[in-house]
């Protein structure tokens, strides 16, 4: 979801004049701690491991905020509590983010805090789906959610089989309870991060398939968001949000429990032993491949094909520009 040389003109229009406060120089702290609520996608868990390593080592201190996240009601909740201005920042997901700025929300990614996506089919021991090709004949749980629905679409075609011969259950979001009941033979919306993780580590045998390995379009799993009009004003504030976060998820990488320790700390249902394989799971891709790219960095040929398979499958109602859904302009070292 680049820093290549581009005419300055290029440039400017990338960034579609969200970024006109940017500047190279990383900022220094406020004078007075300022306050950022930042709401979650979803309860507390490995996904946000940096979050919570950057808030315990005090790197969002040093930066002179007070970072504060939030547990959303439900997961289509924190785009809708950012654009009514009831929040600072969200964590999204950039086909959510998509879809709201398809229906006129004027929301920018401003950081990818996942690169890849968690999204997978995951079925168990005898009765897994070992390849794609395998769904030909099976019962899938799912979430309900219309761009999943087309994940498996689009994974049918690449594997040549014909979509009527999979069976469709929505379960809603108990889907690993429908996959161990055997109610269905695989799910397709799980985590292989989490879902995928808890499961091996239940001797459950699990067989994982990975979106971007069977066909559909990579895209960044977990984003930043901020309001458009944000994005131009605070730019200053957004800079060293994400300058903080990114040293909070060098300190994960260098030093996975203390990051552990804050998130049971902030949800104590949630078991030590099974986030510390979660979070040594999902450090990878937390970060970008290359390495010359910065922590947050958005891929805008990821992001272009990404946008062009929604429209292609009538997820997208509207012409949509990709690069005016994201910018790199407050990553550590971007900027005009």
């Amino acid at each position: 979801m680049t820093r290549r040389a581009l005419p300055l003109l290029l440039a400017l229009l990338s960034v579609a004049g969200l970024a006109a406060c940017g500047e190279r120089e990383e900022p220094a702290a406020s004078a007075r701690t300022e306050r950022v609520d930042l709401v979650l996608d979803y309860f507390p868990n490995a996904d946000h491991a940096g979050i919570y390593a950057a808030i315990g080592t005090g790197e969002f201190s040093r930066a002179g905020l007070d970072v504060r996240p939030r547990t959303p009601s439900d997961p289509s909740a924190p785009l809708k509590l950012l654009a009514s201005g009831r929040a600072d920042l969200a964590i999204s997901y950039e086909p959510e983010l998509l879809l709201a700025r398809d229906k006129g929300a004027r929301l920018v990614s401003v950081g990818a805090l996942v690169q890849k996506p968690l999204t997978s089919i995951i079925s168990l021991g005898e009765r897994a789906v070992r390849e794609p090709g395998g769904l030909e004949g099976k019962t899938v749980g799912t979430a309900g959610i219309p761009y999943q629905d087309a994940y498996l679409k689009t994974i049918a075609e690449k594997a040549g089989i014909d979509l009527s011969s999979v069976r469709k259950i929505d379960v809603g979001f108990n889907l690993v309870p429908a996959l161990l009941s055997k109610r269905v033979d695989a799910v397709l919306g799980a985590f292989w991060n989490v879902e995928g993780v808890e499961l091996e580590r239940r001797n459950r045998d699990p067989r994982i398939l990975r979106m971007d390995e069977i066909g559909v379009p990579t895209y960044n799993e977990l984003i930043i968001v901020a309001r458009e009009q944000d994005v131009r004003s605070r730019g200053p504030l957004l800079r060293r949000f994400l300058r903080a976060l990114a040293r909070g998820h060098e300190g994960l990488r260098a030093d996975p429990g203390t990051a552990v320790d804050e998130l049971v700390k902030a949800n104590p249902d949630l078991e030590r032993g099974l986030q510390a394989a979660q979070v040594k799971a999902t450090l990878p891709v937390f970060f970008p491949a290359d390495r010359d790219r910065p922590f947050g960095f958005h891929d805008r040929e990821d992001w272009r094909a990404y946008t062009r398979w929604m429209r292609d499958n009538e997820l997208l109602e509207n012409p949509l520009s990709s690069e005016r859904a994201f910018t790199n302009e407050f990553l550590p070292g971007e900027g005009i």
